[in-house]
């Protein structure tokens, strides 16, 4: 199916999150991404989570519709390859995305340039400094693990890192963005350029834009962790009298007053107002007062059943969600099901037939495309060099005589 971004191909050496999806969000939009790895597969070839059998559900996730190339990297010829992969000449060539270190060395910036001097390469650093950084060390050293949880009784705090890679997923959709402006600046000007991300300003830069970084210059002081309690507004989780949790939010006025009248709490809350001297339309009030909002509401909800909270909330303006684990995501939740247009069913060779999310993004004048399955390891490997290089098939059998490529290949 025609993409928005057909035409344009990125050749990607990558691993973990943030690259690999900095790829696969432009090829979900269209572009031709090729990925090359080792023969034995790469650093997250074997990632978790697995199936029961060994094989990878995060390389597949992280690698949709991407076409693959095995090759050994550490060969003069199998670095020869690549630099012309790389270097293709054409309009929609000339585009590299990696995380690896390339500062030096055939896979430079300036030594592709060398071979074609409009070549673009975006490259994901770990730390501003040079220093070496992933998501779960990064996210350490922006502040947020030691204002997430809850204080333990003695007034302490132990700080608590999260499971989701945030910064990693930001990243990606950065690398993709520069990837299209560095595209577009070439367009327009006929040149190509180096484009370095790190990790560390994803974080830091978040950090001052939601006003972290501020708050400690201008007040002076260091926030103390609140648990599930939304800073600054009104968010806090419930229990249900069937023992689900949801959590409910006020963030805007309209949000507090319709909570106020779906519970039926409005007159319990003008008296708490009363009582303290705050004004719960006023978001700052309402988190000021959180504990006393959440008492009455936290007794309104254990009386009621999960459906009874829901029929309650239906078509109100009350914020809310239950609390679902991924086994409940997947069978509860009509959102991740064919029954969205973002979804559909693939069967990955060696794994089987599961959900495959196509990209979130539904722009109005061209239809989604539909999602692909991830490639085996080096399932492209004679595709890429024949239709892209031009090389024979006797060429492409001495090659791969010499062990430089291979494919496809069955990870163990």
């Amino acid at each position: 199916m025609y993409g928005i971004l057909d035409g344009m191909r990125i050749i990607e050496a990558s691993a973990f999150v943030a690259a690999p999806l900095g790829g696969m969000t432009l090829g979900q939009l269209g572009a031709d991404v090729i990925r090359f790895d080792p023969i034995k597969g790469s650093l997250d070839a074997r990632r978790w989570p697995i199936t029961k059998e060994g094989k990878s559900l995060f390389w597949a996730g992280m690698n949709i519709g991407k076409r693959s190339l095995a090759i050994d990297a550490r060969t003069p010829e199998g670095q020869e390859i690549i630099t012309n992969l790389i270097t293709a000449p054409g309009g929609g060539n000339g585009m590299f995305l990696t995380n690896f270190p390339a500062r030096k060395g055939w896979m430079s910036y300036e030594e592709l340039k060398k071979k074609r001097e409009d070549v673009i390469m975006v490259n994901l650093l770990g730390s501003s400094d040079g220093s070496s950084a992933v998501d779960y060390t990064i996210n350490c050293a922006a502040g947020f693990p030691d204002v997430t949880g809850a204080p333990n009784p003695d007034g302490t705090h132990d700080p608590t890192s999260h499971l989701f890679p945030a910064w990693d997923a930001i990243a990606g959709i950065h690398l993709a963005l520069a990837m299209l402006a560095a595209e577009r600046h070439r367009s327009r000007h006929g040149e190509g350029q180096l484009v370095k991300l790190a990790l560390s300003d994803i974080a830091f830069a978040m950090a001052g834009h939601i006003g972290c970084i501020q708050e400690v210059q201008i007040n002076k002081e260091v926030r103390q962790p609140y648990g599930n309690y939304l800073y600054g507004a009104y968010g806090h989780d419930f229990e249900t009298k069937d023992g689900r949790r949801i959590y409910i939010t006020a963030v805007t006025t309209k949000m507090w007053r319709e909570l106020g009248k779906a519970t039926g709490l409005e007159e319990t809350y003008r008296a708490i107002e009363a009582k303290l001297g705050f004004d719960f339309t006023k978001e700052g009030d309402r988190f000021r007062g959180r504990e006393a909002i959440t008492e009455p509401l936290q007794q309104w909800c254990a009386q009621r059943t999960l459906a009874e909270i829901k029929e309650a909330f239906d078509g109100t303006g009350v914020c809310w969600e239950k609390y679902q684990n991924f086994w409940q995501m997947v069978h509860e939740d009509s959102r991740v099901s064919s029954a969205n247009p973002m979804f559909h069913t693939l069967e990955q060779p060696g794994i089987g037939k599961y959900l495959v999310p196509g990209s979130p993004i539904d722009f109005g004048v061209i239809d989604r495309q539909t999602p692909d399955r991830a490639p085996i390891l080096g399932e492209h490997t004679d595709e890429i060099l024949s239709g892209i290089l031009g090389l024979d098939d006797q060429e492409i059998s001495t090659l791969r005589d010499k062990g430089i490529v291979a494919g496809p290949v069955e990870l163990s």
